[in-house]
């Protein structure tokens, strides 16, 4: 499959290409360009001069391309969600097709927030000398947005960067995931299908490093949207620091769940076996299950029995399979170490531990007996389908334990005591809490990304993207208000 770079679809100019690979069975999907530095520097001279008339047009314009997109995408779900399920391991129905769902809507409400994003007009005879001023402000788009779209959710995650950005009259460089670009590709190709001209949104693939690294640094790149891990994140702001570039950043997350003593059980299983949605890959899934000790036992029990021991690992075109590998054989190398160290460090494996079938799959693991201390309770994420249970015995130790992390992306607690929560809420550094949830979901609206520490400072949703993807110019027309 080629790339979407200048004004089409095209090949690296080297004629270099790199394998997708099917994580469940490891076999070749397709082959996809490594783009040279050549041809991002390119991409970026072509995107300048394209931002200049997209701009130009009006929003309605800009808008009515992308909702017409967005309902190709809706009427394709079936067929996209096939490469989406192929190239990343998702159940076909349940998560892959779902995802276009979620993208279709997400275009079209960026749509709407774009229609409705207003400038204020500032009060006047407030400051001595501007009595007879008229001051107001205007939102401008940035211009050349880069937007580095991680392997997770690569066509949900693209669409929050994509939709608010392209409505409000910027361009887009999309670096797509190494892994797993097709689905992306295809989202590009039906942009253009739609009538929004291809250098208006180019999709570039290959290598992070060369390909994202060359963005980044570039001084005409005027501001940078990464998803990815915290210790990308930095290097990437350390490159953008050079120009002064903004950035907004969603980085990585060890989520809490706090279940109480007098939580819902039922409730508190249910939300925890969620987790195995995209096999543990989420950036705001719970990764540290911190459960009151008089519960612990019956929690665990009941969330091996009721929710891990049922999943079904195998095929995730096969409609019985519940739960797909992990992206790629290195990542599944990487769960097995850590859940080793955390055996090591005393941890006890309970359930699962083990690599399963073929290539990329791993068992749903739960470890008991894991305390505040051990790594896997603080900063190691662990980004696959691993319940490490961490007990307490008052709810200020179950906060501490939560907080004691460099991540700070969201959390969750479970108990019917609304008050007690809602203390537990505004306690937990975090960029969200979910009450009787555990926090693995985005909800459009609401403002998704980390509130402090390492998890980044993007504030990614329908009520936030147009300050992200707009800057705000101040316009003050004096004395037209002075008397003649």
């Amino acid at each position: 499959m080629q790339m979407i770079l200048g004004h089409g679809l095209a090949d690296a100019s080297d004629k270099k290409t790199a394998l997708i690979i099917n994580p469940a069975s490891g076999e070749t999907v397709d082959t996809v360009p490594e783009a040279s530095v050549e041809d991002v520097q390119r991409a970026i001279a072509v995107a300048v001069e394209a931002q200049k008339d997209w701009a130009a047009r009006t929003t309605r314009e800009r808008t009515d391309l992308i909702r017409k997109a967005a309902g190709i995408i809706r009427s394709r779900r079936l067929e996209l969600g096939k490469i989406l399920s192929l190239e990343s391991g998702k159940p076909y129905m349940a998560e892959a097709v779902w995802e276009f769902d979620s993208v279709a809507f997400i275009l079209e409400a960026s749509c709407e927030v774009a229609k409705h994003h207003y400038g204020a007009v500032m009060p006047s005879s407030t400051e001595s000398g501007y009595d007879e001023d008229l001051q107001f402000t205007l939102h401008i788009p940035r211009g050349v947005i880069a937007a580095i779209v991680p392997f997770n959710f690569p066509p949900a995650i693209w669409s929050f960067k994509v939709g608010g950005a392209l409505a409000a009259g910027n361009v887009i460089i999309v670096k797509a995931p190494h892994q797993n670009p097709l689905a992306v590709i295809e989202c590009h190709k039906i942009l253009i299908e739609a009538g929004i001209p291809a250098a208006v949104a180019q999709c570039l693939t290959g290598n992070g490093p060369r390909v994202g690294g060359t963005l980044v640094a570039d001084p005409r790149i005027d501001m940078i949207n990464f998803t990815g891990s915290t210790h990308t994140g930095k290097l990437i702001a350390k490159a953008a620091a050079e120009h002064l570039t903004p950035y907004y950043f969603e980085l990585g997350g060890n989520d809490g769940l706090i279940i109480c003593d007098d939580a819902d059980i039922d409730l508190a299983v249910n939300e925890a076996g969620d987790k195995s949605r995209n096999s543990g890959q989420a950036c705001s899934a719970a990764k540290r299950f911190i459960v009151h000790n008089s519960v612990k036992k019956r929690f665990m029990e009941r969330l091996i029995d009721e929710k891990l021991s049922k999943l079904v690992l195998g095929d995730p075109m096969d409609p019985m399979t519940t739960m797909g590998p992990v992206i790629d054989k290195q990542a599944a190398d990487n769960i097995e170490k850590q859940v080793n160290k955390t055996a090591d460090q005393g941890g006890k494996v309970v359930f699962g531990g083990k690599r399963r079938n073929s290539y990329a799959f791993y068992e749903p693991t739960v470890i008991a007996d894991v305390t505040p201390d051990m790594d896997i309770a603080r900063d190691m994420e662990v980004f696959g389908p691993v319940w490490p249970i961490i007990g307490f015995d008052t709810l200020d130790e179950a906060i501490q334990i939560h907080n004691n992390t460099s991540y700070g992306l969201g959390g969750g607690i479970i108990t019917p005591d609304t008050r007690k929560a809602l203390q537990a809420a505004s306690k937990m550094v975090t960029g969200h809490v979910a009450i009787n949830a555990s926090g693995g979901f985005r909800a459009a609206e609401l403002p998704f990304g980390g509130g402090k520490k390492g998890s980044g400072n993007s504030r990614e949703s329908m009520s936030e993207v147009m300050r992200e993807v707009t800057h705000q110019k101040s316009i003050i027309l004096r004395n037209v208000f002075k008397q003649d």
